[in-house]
Parts: structure tokens; sequence; C-alpha cells
């Protein structure tokens, strides 16, 4: 009794936007229309307002409980800012049934009547939708076997496999805690640091709230990084191919870690190349790439990787995967930022959506831009390696067509280990792409997504070029 007493006479302030966020959240869970936008702004905005000032004055372990806690009182919802969820139980049940997801569409399935025997199937293929139900899945394996994890949890309604599939991104986000924590500790960084994912208002709603398997992915790339500045590059390539077998975004990283095996030294006269390594000098700084250990990581995360595919194998599989990949890319959009004026700019001169090939010149860049990264920055320690992540995936992103808000999750981890603070805040303006469902055609208001931009690309621009110029001058 004396120690709760003394938790709440040194704790109080924290204890109070504790309990403040906890009604939030509960109100945000079960409450809250996705259309009502006053009240999702104001919900959100708070809910950040009290997570910067918990943050700011609790120890390691309040900060902790805070994030079992707020996840925990999500665990009983329907998610409400995203119907994808349907389809991830719908695609889990297709393994259970014995049929491989990748083969068919929902909406084949239905018409052929051949899934007549699992639970609650009308209401799942109304409930993911016209597009998702015409389209092949592109979910990847790993991901595929947490759809079936979340449909094994006790009972047989929709809310039984969310709650299964809850507990899983809330494990992942207690495994991003532990791994997130030493990391920062062995680089010498506030451990506190990590709170800044976990306790962001954005992941908890997002991920543990509507059920974004983003959390799993970061896990396995967190877990990864981990293995990787420990000496342990094996094990950090077999638990990269996890993260990418979950969600395909780290293969854009694979080119980065070119320079990962990269050793200097200070030369004097001269220099005895090394069997098995490239040899490269500038100035008096002789680096050696050791391709032996660099083809080993590759090939070790790419058996991996199509091991964890293999179950799913078929020539038929590998043509509807690429192509429904290839659509996020040709056909979709949605809160787009440079693709946007490159669409108003073919508008203007032809007359026409010019996405098809807009969507091809945009990713083609992208590639340019992963490999200058890879090739003219020296990814040679943790910290300038996760910094090409953090500005690679940015770059990603901005050239998108489509940037669902959940796609940021990953810049908001990978932030911590660096001093950017741009994600933070793109982290809190995102919301502002849901005002599109505040519309019966759910169609979007540019002026917002130009606002929301334009305050993501000032913080960007200030922190990555002006900041650094400015840190570069010679003092005078």
């Amino acid at each position: 009794m004396q120690a709760l007493t003394n938790v709440f006479k040194y704790h109080k302030i924290p204890l109070l936007f504790m309990m403040l966020s906890s009604l939030f959240y509960v109100s945000f869970a079960y409450d809250l229309v996705r259309t009502d936008m006053s009240k999702l702004v104001l919900l959100y905005v708070a809910l950040f307002v009290f997570a910067f000032q918990i943050i700011k004055i609790s120890g390691f372990r309040i900060l902790a409980i805070s994030a079992i806690l707020f996840r925990l009182l999500f665990l009983f919802a329907i998610p409400n800012l995203s119907q994808d969820f349907y389809r991830f139980i719908w695609d889990g049940q297709m393994i259970m049934s014995g049929f491989n997801p990748y083969l068919t569409t929902p909406d084949f399935q239905m018409e052929m009547g051949i899934l007549s025997g699992f639970p609650n199937q009308v209401e799942l293929y109304k409930g993911m939708g016209a597009l998702s139900a015409s389209h092949y899945t592109n979910y990847p394996p790993l991901k595929q076997l947490c759809f079936v994890i979340g449909n094994l949890f006790p009972g047989s309604s929709i809310l039984s496999s969310v709650i299964g599939m809850r507990l899983l991104i809330i494990a992942a986000d207690i495994g991003i805690l532990y791994f997130g924590k030493k990391l920062l500790e062995r680089l010498k960084l506030p451990s506190n640091r990590i709170f800044w994912y976990i306790l962001n208002p954005f992941i908890i709603i997002e991920l543990t709230g509507n059920l974004h398997f983003e959390g799993i992915m970061i896990f396995f790339l967190v877990w990864s990084l981990y293995l990787l500045h420990a000496g342990k590059w094996k094990g950090a390539a077999v638990v990269l191919a996890c993260s990418i077998s979950v969600k395909l975004i780290p293969l854009m990283f694979l080119p980065l870690f070119f320079g990962w095996f990269r050793t200097s030294q200070v030369i004097s006269s001269t220099v005895e190349k090394s069997k098995g390594s490239f040899d490269c000098i500038q100035g008096n700084i002789y680096e050696k790439i050791n391709f032996r250990k660099l083809i080993k990581f590759y090939a070790i995360t790419g058996v991996t990787t199509i091991l964890l595919f293999l179950p799913f194998f078929s020539m038929e599989f590998v043509d509807n995967y690429s192509k429904t990949v290839g659509l996020w890319f040709g056909n979709f959009e949605f809160n787009a930022s440079i693709y946007y004026l490159a669409r108003a700019i073919g508008y203007a001169i032809t007359g026409y959506n010019e996405i098809a090939i807009i969507g091809k010149i945009l990713p083609l860049i992208s590639v340019l831009i992963i490999l200058g990264f890879s090739f003219f920055k020296r990814n040679n320690s943790l910290p300038k390696l996760i910094t090409s992540m953090v500005l690679v995936f940015t770059f990603y992103l901005l050239l998108s067509t489509t940037v669902h808000p959940w796609y940021i999750a990953t810049l908001v981890l990978l932030v911590v280990f660096t001093n950017y603070k741009f994600p933070l805040v793109w982290s809190i303006v995102v919301v502002l792409s849901y005002l599109a469902y505040s519309n019966t055609d759910n169609s979007e208001n540019l002026w917002v997504i130009a606002l929301e931009y334009a305050v993501v690309l000032s913080f960007f621009v200030w922190e990555v070029i002006i900041k650094k110029k400015t840190a570069s001058r010679p003092a005078v």
C-alpha cells in the first residue's frame, strides 16, 4: 500500500497524462467514425501533446508501462480507419482451408463458391471492398503466417481474429522496444529515444489500432541492425530476410549494405592488395571492400527470402504477384506529393492522367537515388547506414504515387537512431490525408495534401540541407 502511495505521490503528473491519454485512446478505438474529421483530428493532436509530456517527464519504467497499456486498450476494438484487416483474415482462412491465397482473387472465390466452409466469408468479402476483392493478394509469406496465427485465436468471429493479429503486433512492438533500447545503448545514445517510436500516437493507432503489420517488419529490421552492429552479420542477413518476407520495403535497403563491409586505414607509402577485396585509395585513406563477406551477406538474405516464399511458389504465383505489386506504381494514387505535381503538368500538356508513364519514371528515379547512396556514401558505420536508409526511404515516399499513412512507420523508427526529426513531424500531419474519407466519394482535397507536404518538406529542407550547411561553415 505504501509503495502504491509513493507511486502516486512522486508520479502525479505522468499518471495524469497517462489517464487522459487512456480516455482519449478508448474514445478513438471504440467511439470514432473515420468520417468525423473534427473529432479525429482533435483526439489525434491531443494524444501527441500528452505523449510529448509523458516522454519529457517520465522514467523508462513508466514509459514502457504506458506504451503497453495504451496498446492493450485497443484489444477488443474493430479497426476504424482501415478495412485492410478484412483481407488479412480472408487470406489467413484461405491458407487454413488448404488454398494458396496467391492464385485466385476473392471475387473468383466467391463466384465459384469454393470457400463456403469458412466463417464470416460474406461479411469479410463486403468489408474488404471491391478494389481488394478484385486483385490477387500482395502480402509476403511471413505476413501470411501472421494472418494464419491471428485466425487461430479462440473463437470464430471477426473480432477473435482481430484480437489474435493485434496481440502479434503488440508483441512485435515490445520486441522493438527491447532491441531498440539495446541498439541505442550500443550507439551511446539515450535509450529513452526509443519512445519517440513506441509512444508515438501515430504508431499506436496505425499499427496496433488499425492492424498494419509494418510493426512486425520493423521488429525484424531493428533486430537485424542490432545483430549487424554486434558483428553477427550472418544472423543479421537471416533476420533481414524475415523483414523482407513481411513487407518488401527492406529490399530497397539492400544496396546500401555495399559500404558496410568497407574498412579504412591511413596509409603512408605502399599498399598491398588483399585477396577477395576491392581496394580504393582516396588521398591517404586506403579502403577495402571485402567482397566475400558482401556476397555471402546478400546470398544468405536472398536464399532465406526464397525459402520463405517457396511453399507458395509456382509460375502462376510469380505472374500474379508481380502484376499486383506493379499495380501500386501504375494504377493507384493517394496522398502523393511529387507525383501529383507531375500529374498536373501531364494534364496541362496532354489533357490526360499520365500515371502509366509517370508511374514508370518515378520508380526509376528512386532506383538511381538508392544506387547513389549505395556507391557514393560511405555507409561503413551504423549511424551512417541508418541515415542513408532514412533519406533513401524519404525520397522513395516523396516519389511514390501512393503513400498511405502507415507507410511512414519505418521512418519514425529509423530516425530514433539519427539526429533528424522530420519524420516525427510527418507522423503528426499525416492525419490530414484522412480528410479524404470525409467526402462521400473519398476524394482528396489537394490543398490539404499540399499543406501536409509543405510542413514536412520545410522541416526536411531545414534539417537535411540548411542546418547541415550552417553547421559546416567555419566560425568567423
